[in-house]
């Protein structure tokens, strides 16, 4: 983090914090978030939110598995132990029916402009007309590759790959004597770690979670090919000690120039590209999710996002945040001091009308497109009871695809068979969902 260029940009966040609700006694809230680089970010440009309105914030910046965990307990028992919480796409609807989280539909900054967002990000954080979280980023996936070792390997990557093209390059790239890895991708257990990337996946095999009847679908030929493909690929062309990487731990391996490709967040290209942190940041392509030419591409939709629990004593202090850190201006911020590239991408229409970001966000077209292309409402080749393309959008969904993820990164590290692995997260997921009433 450059704090010259931070200290540089206090003006700025003052000014955009002039058209902000008034808070009459300064305030300190409590802010619990993920640990990934734009909420680092955010984290540290808020100073100038507490300049301007006096009011001061107490961070719990977490791992992305521990936030979830803490949260939810957090939330479900009514703790009151934070004023804003970083929730995800799966957790606002669920937790908005439940009456967990306060509406965002009114008391927000009078330029927010709700209207600005974009329709599939918002959906996805709305239930009944109520949108319960503001988006800070949204993401797809797709795959960020290695120019430079695609046109060595005598390879070109379409802007729309096969899973089979995917396999073949990553082998072609893999380079051990010099620690070049041919394909990153996520092995860490979670449900929002390796089954993030593994669900998404699988749809573009004809996977899926649970049938029309909510049985569980474990035991399909598509789920056995999801996973012979993942851990025959990872096993030819993966890093070693791939069953501890999550999202963090592979962007370190590319920026570092380790991985031929990365298939993950589309929010990570602009830290891939950023030459203050990538060794390889003029060496980065990018193309969509790859598919197996059934109708679905291997990609997800998500958003970060901030929301207010019901249970905060500091409503109005946390929707001056929440309008402050989700505003077109916070992205004026950013840019002022990290460039157009690196601020918050995939929430709002005007970013992809702004010239200026086009400009210096080669990304920019790729991401907007997964985006656009990813449809939680029909996730999957077969008929699904369910929405949500790399979750299920039950309650019971992150406890099980936790379990269901630890089989699967187990077989990754050699522990089990994927064979062993599926009849395990079957019996699993079979126990679960009739001890829930499906």
């Amino acid at each position: 983090m450059n704090t010259k260029r931070i200290l540089r940009g206090t003006t700025v966040g003052l000014g955009l914090i002039a058209g902000l609700a008034s808070v009459a006694v300064a305030e300190e809230i409590t802010i619990a978030t993920v640990n990934n680089g734009d909420m680092v970010r955010m984290q540290a440009l808020s100073s100038n939110w507490e300049e301007a309105t006096g009011n001061t914030i107490n961070w719990v910046v977490l791992e992305e598995n521990v936030l979830r965990q803490n949260v939810t307990t957090d939330i479900s028992t009514g703790g009151g132990q934070y004023d804003v919480m970083t929730i995800g796409t799966y957790e606002a609807p669920i937790w908005g029916r439940n009456d967990w989280l306060v509406s965002l539909n009114e008391g927000m900054a009078d330029d927010w402009n709700a209207d600005d967002l974009l329709p599939a990000i918002r959906g996805g954080l709305t239930v009944d007309g109520t949108l319960y979280a503001a988006p800070f980023y949204g993401e797809s996936s797709m795959v960020m590759y290695r120019t430079d070792l695609m046109e060595k390997a005598g390879m070109e990557m379409p802007d729309a790959p096969t899973w089979d093209f995917i396999r073949e390059a990553a082998a072609a790239m893999t380079d051990r004597d010099n620690e070049i890895n041919g394909i990153c991708a996520r092995g860490k257990a979670g449900w929002g770690e390796n089954m993030a990337f593994l669900t998404a996946m699988s749809n573009s095999f004809g996977a899926r979670w649970f049938d029309m009847d909510w049985k569980p679908q474990f035991d399909s030929q598509e789920w056995a090919d999801t996973i012979d493909f993942y851990l025959g690929m990872m096993k030819e062309s993966g890093p070693a000690g791939a069953a501890n990487n999550g999202f963090n731990e592979n962007l370190t391996l590319f920026q570092q120039g380790k991985c031929g490709m990365w298939i993950d967040a589309t929010v990570a290209a602009s830290f891939v590209t950023n030459p203050e942190d990538s060794t390889v940041a003029d060496k980065v392509g990018f193309a969509l999710a790859p598919d197996n030419g059934l109708g679905k591409r291997g990609n997800w939709l998500w958003a970060w996002s901030l929301a207010i629990p019901a249970s905060s004593q500091k409503v109005d202090v946390a929707k001056d945040f929440v309008s402050w850190a989700t505003s077109q201006g916070y992205t004026e911020l950013v840019a002022e001091n990290e460039g157009w590239a690196n601020v918050p991408p995939g929430t709002r229409t005007s970013l992809y009308e702004n010239q200026a970001y086009l400009d210096a966000a080669p990304f920019a077209e790729m991401t907007l497109q997964s985006i656009n292309s990813a449809d939680p409402q029909n996730p999957t080749v077969q008929d699904v009871p369910y929405t949500g393309i790399q979750f299920v959008a039950i309650p019971e969904f992150a406890g099980i695809a936790n379990q269901v993820g630890q089989q699967l990164s187990n077989a990754l590290a050699g522990n089990q068979t994927g064979e062993e692995a599926l009849k395990n997260a079957q019996a699993l997921t079979v126990e679960e969902m009739e001890a829930a009433g499906y």
